[in-house]
């Protein structure tokens, strides 16, 4: 669905300032005009960071999980599974810690959906982990080394048909179906729904009208919570939206760390010609989320590319060539790149100061990485964020917060294009050092 009804009309920087307009006039009614104002100033600093303007001071941003869950008393199990309680942290977490944006709610995952699914790709409390541990990933070759030219050829059919049923327990049954393309003419109605009429497959149908009636009232509860932090503080959320990197969807999802990394060496034509293909899905993914959503950001997790995973040569070879068509995709509909860049990217800054990429278009925000050398590189051609360290939040001081915060704004954030963020998605952290981080940067960040 188009943004507007002439958004093929408009260039990049016209559909930019409509989703940023949108962005900035969200269908809330706030407590107060004082809050809608307090709205407005936050998207406002945000944008001005995005454009390399300097901002009234400096954002503040750390990625959350469980944390506002677990810092109001919650276990794991209960921020996932409760939604009335959950809300209710949602609330006084918000209330509590003065960041600039709403946490990240999309790292609530919906565990009632992956009970009614039986749901391979992770483990959540109660279902592999204790009930005070996060959800953890399973990774796996769900995609065998030889059927990349089934996922080539036909993308959707082979999701459905081979990866589905070995990740998800109630679509085994997929397995057996015929593609949908036989769909073409009225003779091959019949023997396409023969199946359907059998125990299994309907009983798959039961359980994916199960999983619809929990994520809908998944998506109702947390639309609420969120719209309601949002009309209370001021809050805008940070994305909304979320893809990956066509090399990340191969070694997360489908082959696993492992495969993939044998694959590089044993078929590199099959790996390259697949994260070809999977550019426009990895687009279309974030124009269609982001547009119901009406909010500019989309979030990408960068998993593959870190320091560690692909020499430089292979990063520029196998891993940045298809990210970067997916930026500039995601940059031609007027949306704003937002990748979270986990692990170190120290060897990486040269290769994604791509000049092929606009100026000014997005946001990189950093994990592990050397914040002087990201700025050295990046400083005046896109925005730059993060990265305070999970350890310093864990273990850390008060004292040790502050200081480590005060230098990172002195060394990159006196020209704008800087958001302050945590390097981890929090879970379990200190929360005298979540509060001094947020403090610090509210200090700090207004004298730069």
């Amino acid at each position: 669905m188009a943004f507007t009804e002439d958004w093929k009309d408009l260039d990049a920087q016209q559909r930019y300032e409509a989703r940023m307009d949108a962005w900035a006039d969200p269908a809330v009614e706030f407590e107060s005009d004082a809050v809608k104002q307090e709205y407005q100033d936050r998207v406002r600093m945000l944008r001005d960071v995005v454009e390399l303007k300097k901002p009234s001071r400096v954002p503040i941003a750390p990625w959350m999980s469980l944390f506002p869950g677990l810092s109001q008393g919650l276990t794991a199990k209960e921020t996932y599974y409760d939604y009335a309680k959950l809300a209710d942290a949602w609330m006084k977490f918000h209330a509590e810690y003065k960041q600039d944006v709403l946490a990240f709610s999309i790292n609530i995952v919906p565990v009632h959906i992956y009970d009614a699914l039986d749901y391979k790709l992770y483990d959540w409390p109660g279902h592999g982990v204790g009930e005070d541990s996060g959800y953890q990933y399973n990774e796996a070759e769900y995609m065998k080394a030889d059927e990349y030219d089934l996922l080539i050829n036909d993308p959707s059919s082979y999701w459905t048909r081979c990866y589905l049923p070995r990740v998800v327990g109630a679509f085994e049954p997929f397995a057996g179906l015929d593609p949908f393309t036989d769909l073409v003419e009225g003779p091959t109605v019949g023997p396409f729904f023969i199946p359907f009429g059998t125990p299994p497959v309907q009983e798959m149908l039961k359980k994916m009208i199960d999983a619809g009636n929990a994520a809908m009232e998944w998506i109702q509860n947390f639309a609420a919570m969120d719209a309601r932090a949002m009309a209370a503080y001021g809050l805008p959320g940070f994305a909304g939206g979320v893809t990956k990197a066509p090399y990340d969807i191969l070694g997360d999802t489908l082959r696993g760390t492992r495969g993939l990394m044998l694959d590089v060496f044993r078929q590199p034509d099959k790996v390259l010609e697949a994260c070809e293909r999977l550019v426009p899905l990895a687009i279309d993914w974030a124009v269609r989320s982001n547009n119901t959503t009406r909010h500019p950001f989309v979030f990408i997790p960068l998993h593959k590319g870190a320091d560690g995973f692909l020499s430089d040569a292979d990063f520029r070879r196998f891993y940045w060539p298809t990210l970067k068509k997916v930026l500039l995709g995601l940059i031609d509909e007027g949306l704003v790149p937002l990748c979270f860049a986990e692990g170190a990217y120290n060897d990486r800054l040269e290769a994604i100061h791509d000049e092929e990429i606009p100026a000014g278009k997005m946001i990189w925000m950093f994990d592990a990485t050397n914040m002087s050398e990201a700025k050295r590189h990046l400083g005046g051609y896109q925005c730059i964020g993060g990265n305070v360290p999970g350890a310093l939040l864990t273990t850390g001081t008060v004292q040790d917060m502050d200081d480590y915060v005060r230098q990172l704004i002195e060394d990159v954030a006196g020209d704008g294009g800087f958001i302050l963020g945590s390097g981890i998605v929090i879970d379990e952290a200190r929360t005298d050092c979540v509060k001094q981080m947020i403090a610090a940067g509210l200090k700090y960040g207004s004298q730069v």
